[in-house]
């Protein structure tokens, strides 16, 4: 048994929360509006992020950090990238050197083009820190409903990957280890940005040669930024790569994929993504994708197109056309 703080109760903070106290860990969940923990307390369940699954008592909940943290073992965060850097910096007081950090946020920090780990690095400074990251095709609903799921824990330090291997295994919940962590991170951030793609092909109204070829066209863009950053190729075979990407392009619970069927079918961004109470990383990975794929000298035409229809007003059919009008080449 371990001593887990989970950082962030959308809905899969929540659930890995939920996960976590079934795997007999002593789990204390960290909202961040105070409002949102006392109902959680009182209703034993988050409505607002992942209603109708009870979470236990023995789950302690709260929006004051040193409780949450208090004689943590392991912190797992999990909250949209743009609060990470801000998050770290008002619990660093209460963050020791011997705690393992766990990162399952799958974004790109907009203005550093850091990655999670290395934005939580970057905040507590040296000595690094244990830092691993979670990733793979997992939605939460799924995994709190016991359907069988495999994920992918990836760090450099091998004793570190295989204690998470061993504490974040259960019944249906089948843990991986890798060692490649920027391919592991960047696979799960831009995946999403395919996903908005996808999304728009379904709401444009093309079938399933249609996204067939964006997902592995998509998955093709990723690998090459991947291993322009130092990642490895073999890594977007996996769950963080090929498996998250198809999770997330075609099923109903995306919420990268719903943005993008809305948009297909018309509407603007703002008009979409102001009522969602949760996050589409997506919208905000374009961006930083897009210009680390330029400071790694990377082609990404998808993305490229994809920014040009959330940033700069572009259809979504022109967007279509111009990739399928850009100049032939091999495979």
């Amino acid at each position: 048994m371990k001593r887990i703080a989970v950082i962030g109760a959308g809905s899969w903070g929540t659930a890995l929360a939920i996960i976590l106290d079934r795997l007999e860990h002593q789990v204390r969940l960290w909202v961040r509006r105070p409002e949102l923990a006392a109902t959680i307390r009182r209703q034993r369940e988050n409505t607002e992020y992942l209603p109708s699954c009870p979470i236990p008592e023995s789950v302690f909940v709260s929006s004051e950090p040193e409780a949450v943290l208090h004689e943590a073992e392991i912190v797992l965060s999990v909250m949209p990238s743009h609060t990470v850097r801000a998050v770290f910096t008002v619990m660093k007081p209460y963050l020791k050197r011997d705690m393992v950090f766990v990162s399952a946020t799958k974004g790109i920090e907009n203005d550093s083009l850091m990655r999670m780990t290395q934005v939580i690095g970057d905040v507590l400074g040296s000595p690094p820190p244990a830092l691993a990251v979670l990733s793979g095709p997992a939605f939460a609903l799924e995994v709190v409903s016991g359907d069988p799921t495999a994920i992918v824990l990836a760090s450099e330090d091998d004793a570190t990957s295989h204690m998470l291997q061993r504490e974040l295994y259960g019944r249906n919940l089948r843990t991986y280890t890798n060692r490649d962590v920027i391919g592991v991170e960047i696979g799960g951030a831009v995946k999403n940005v395919i996903a908005i793609a996808a999304g728009v092909v379904r709401g444009l109204g093309f079938g399933s040669n249609t996204l067939a070829g964006l997902i592995t066209r998509g998955l093709t863009e990723i690998t090459r930024l991947v291993t322009a950053l130092g990642g490895k190729a073999e890594t977007m075979a996996g769950l963080a790569g090929l498996g998250d990407l198809v999770l997330t392009c075609t099923a109903q619970l995306s919420r990268n994929r719903s943005v993008g069927v809305q948009l297909g079918q018309g509407k603007a961004l703002s008009e979409i993504v102001g009522p969602m109470r949760m996050v589409a990383e997506g919208v905000r990975t374009t961006k930083s994708t897009l210009n680390l794929a330029g400071r790694a000298g990377v082609e990404m035409p998808i993305t490229e197109q994809m920014y040009s229809i959330l940033f700069e007003g572009k259809s979504p059919s022109l967007a279509l056309r111009s990739l399928m009008e850009r100049e032939l080449k091999g495979e």
